[in-house]
């Protein structure tokens, strides 16, 4: 029989070999005619896995040598460390400049204190406004009287061109050229300069029903509502430094009343709000 064949070869061989190198080749052969070769070599593939994973084993081991663990490899990103550290002198560089051109910037401001002009309407003068309705035509005859102030004590300003627009209910009815490039003037600190505009002509300007009952309403209290708005063209002087140009706007709004003759007109002095 086929098992005592197998028997006798396991109780020859276990006279040679020590008893638990037999058990386990007895083992082996038991599983391998149960089971058959392709399962029992799946197995033991399976159990030396599992054996590579541990990592460590206790008593002799008479396999092959089991290499060491392999250390993980850190790679030194030397390219980007430097482009980190070239970006942040960068803008250590960046935020000094810029707070040191603020404090340069606040300590000017303290020490000079610049300010704006002031600009007053001291006279006016209307001779004539009248609006005749057949053919939409205003006559008008008006002086205006200003005074121009710097109240800077460090600041001297340059008045290269000024032009001013008179305005009647919304609508523009003259224009005059205060202050050319011929006549144009330096003011000193803490001074004044009069200017003067001549309003004088006539002009088609169409009104609706509505203007036109006001402008009545004007005529018969004798007092009309004009706006004024002047145009500047400016510098400033601080020592032997000048600025650049500057456009401000001066905006009036008037209450300028008719003068008639053998009549004393009181025209009250009007500031004039001015936006750069």
């Amino acid at each position: 029989m086929p098992i005592y064949k197998h028997h006798s070869l396991f109780l020859l061989h276990s006279h040679q070999v020590p008893t638990y190198i037999t058990l386990i080749l007895f083992i082996f052969n038991f599983l391998h005619n149960f089971f058959g070769h392709h399962q029992l070599g799946h197995s033991i593939h399976s159990s030396a896995n599992m054996v590579d994973k541990q990592p460590h084993l206790n008593g002799a081991y008479y396999g092959p040598a089991i290499p060491p663990t392999a250390q993980p490899r850190y790679r030194h990103h030397r390219g980007r460390s430097c482009c980190c550290c070239l970006f942040g002198i960068l803008w250590k560089i960046l935020v000094a400049l810029i707070v040191l051109v603020g404090l340069a910037i606040l300590i000017m401001w303290l020490v000079v204190q610049p300010r704006s002009f002031k600009f007053h309407v001291t006279e006016a003068d209307l001779t004539q406004f009248e609006y005749n309705t057949n053919n939409n035509t205003l006559h008008y005859n008006m002086v205006l009287n200003f005074t121009a102030r710097n109240p800077n004590k460090k600041l001297s300003i340059y008045y290269d061109k000024v032009e001013a627009l008179a305005f009647y209910e919304d609508a523009r009815f003259s224009n005059y050229d205060v202050i050319t490039y011929m006549n144009s003037f330096r003011q000193d600190t803490k001074s004044s300069s009069p200017m003067s505009a001549v309003f004088s002509g006539h002009r088609v300007l169409p009104l609706n029903n509505e203007q036109i009952s006001q402008l009545n309403q004007d005529k018969n209290d004798g007092v009309y509502d004009i706006y004024v708005k002047l145009y500047f063209r400016i510098r400033f002087e601080l020592g032997d430094t000048i600025s650049r140009h500057l456009k401000p706007k001066v905006k009036c709004d008037l209450k300028v009343p008719i003068s008639k003759i053998g009549t004393l007109t009181l025209f009250q002095t009007t500031k004039c709000s001015i936006h750069f």
